[in-house]
């Protein structure tokens, strides 16, 4: 329970209990737990698309602030330090690990986040009150398994880096596990979610031919990409008949 509590802590900022003794190999076993905490964001994300299914940019907006506040723009800090030091290294890795470290935000930082807020709300729009809307739901979970994959399968380009704590005596039995619990409801509930399968390794291998690992940073990154691609897969196929054989 300590380190389901944990997982809880480090990915969200809903009300837990006090996790008292904290120790170091604490966080990477908490990793595990990681999709399970995908899955508890995604079912309050359905409570406003359910809610206002007839008023989609309400639905939408509602849906964006809460995913930005239960996640303490977590993963979007990441992704404007990265889409920093991307504009910032051309392809220098020790230039892209110097200004990862900058704690300012620059205008390729600014950039991604507005960005990517603006997906996010048209997509989350069109999702509103559409087939497979449901499919929220799940989708911060697929994408939180991929963090799994990715720390596990790449190596850290920090030391002592949050992608280098994760991978730290995690097992890909929990890996495998996770998604063959997560492409067994989806395959039942949402097969558009499927696509997760291919997406996360090929997010992966963009970070090995890229920077030959991945960081934390890439890793919350790697987790705004996939929640965007993934919901505009649920929008395309919200456009496509489906025929009964």
């Amino acid at each position: 329970m300590r380190r389901m509590i944990l997982a809880f802590q480090f990915l969200t900022r809903l009300p837990t209990p006090q996790v008292h003794d904290f120790r170091d190999d604490d966080l990477t076993h908490s990793a595990v737990y990681h999709p399970l905490v995908g899955i508890a964001i995604g079912l309050l994300l359905a409570l406003p698309l359910w809610a206002f299914d007839d008023r989609p940019w309400l639905a939408a907006v509602l849906a964006l602030a809460l995913w930005t506040w239960v996640t303490g723009a977590l993963h979007l800090d990441g992704m404007s330090d990265v889409a920093d030091a991307m504009g910032a290294a051309h392809r220098d890795p020790a230039r892209f690990l110097a200004v990862l470290k900058d704690p300012h935000i620059g205008v390729f930082g600014a950039v991604s986040l507005v960005v990517q807020l603006l997906l996010k709300l048209v997509l989350l729009a069109e999702l509103a009150g559409a087939a497979w809307w449901w499919g929220i739901a799940l989708l911060p979970a697929w994408a939180r398994w991929g963090t799994l994959w990715w720390s596990r399968r790449l190596p850290p380009i920090q030391q002592a880096g949050m992608a280098e704590r994760f991978s730290w005596k995690l097992g890909m039995r929990a890996v495998w596990l996770w998604a063959l619990a997560l492409a067994a409801l989806s395959l039942v509930v949402v097969p558009p979610l499927l696509v997760a399968l291919a997406l996360v390794p090929l997010i992966g291998a963009y970070w090995r031919r890229r920077l030959g690992g991945i960081s934390g940073d890439c890793l919350g990154a790697s987790i705004e990409a996939m929640e965007t691609l993934l919901l505009l897969a649920l929008v395309l196929a919200a456009g496509v008949p489906v025929h009964p054989l």
